[in-house]
């Protein structure tokens, strides 16, 4: 009984509690969640860049400046980055958000690149700025693809547990095996676009693994968002946003 009623107020927190909230820098969209022990806001900053508000805190996914002017945002608390692309690693953002207890998280080759930051392994987490994070691997398996996102390079993906909700930051990946093992997500960031990530069918494949209660998919670039929408129309259980993340 008691689990049943966690997931009632869970499922409250994850529709009742979203919606857009206007103020950001270049009129920036966000949804707002419920997560049982504070408000979180996730806001899309474009392509692979997120912020994270929660509590007080900033936590800045993929921050480059293509994508938002970030001497208008708040300083990071925590700084997540996935792998060592520009569209991904900009040295310029990541300074410009930085102040002097700024934590910056990362794998081995980003860290090699950017000169600073910590490590994460797979498999390892880290409790910063009120949240637990998780690294995953993130890596592609279609052969024509291997070079983008080489499986030995070690290139991150996240799991943030914030409150009640886990959320699954993808990175760069395609459907791998190791996603089977994520254990619940409520959010899932899922990349769709070609020829660096997936295919809309692959992030159809990837959620059904996942499962998550709602999917973004991001890092879309000029992929028809509206065939991902179409592949997963009868999967119920899955809630597809999009928003302004190419």
């Amino acid at each position: 009984m008691a689990n049943m009623l966690f997931s009632i107020v869970l499922a409250f927190s994850l529709s009742a509690m979203t919606g857009y909230a206007q103020g950001w820098p270049e009129g920036k969209e966000s949804d707002f969640f419920d997560t049982l022990k504070g408000k979180l806001e996730i806001v899309f900053l474009g392509h692979g860049s997120l912020l994270l508000a929660y509590n007080g805190s900033n936590i800045y996914i993929d921050p480059v400046s293509q994508y938002a002017n970030f001497s208008k945002y708040p300083k990071a608390d925590l700084i997540l980055i996935t792998h060592e692309h520009n569209d991904h690693l900009d040295p310029k953002a990541i300074a410009a958000l930085s102040k002097p207890e700024t934590r910056i998280i990362l794998s081995e080759a980003s860290r090699k690149k950017l000169g600073h930051g910590e490590v994460l392994q797979h498999g390892h987490s880290i409790d910063v700025a009120g949240v637990t994070v998780l690294a995953v691997p993130a890596y592609n398996i279609t052969s024509s693809r291997m070079g983008y996102h080489p499986r030995e390079r070690k290139d991150n993906g996240y799991v943030l547990s914030i409150g009640s909700l886990r959320i699954y930051i993808a990175g760069d990946t395609e459907p791998i095996p190791e996603m089977a093992n994520i254990g619940k997500i409520d959010i899932a960031f899922l990349p769709m676009n070609l020829p660096f990530t997936m295919t809309p069918t692959q992030v159809a494949q990837a959620a059904r693994i996942i499962k998550p209660r709602i999917l973004y998919p991001y890092h879309f670039g000029s992929t028809d968002t509206s065939e991902i929408t179409r592949l997963l129309s009868s999967d119920k259980d899955i809630e597809v946003r999009i928003r302004n993340l190419k």
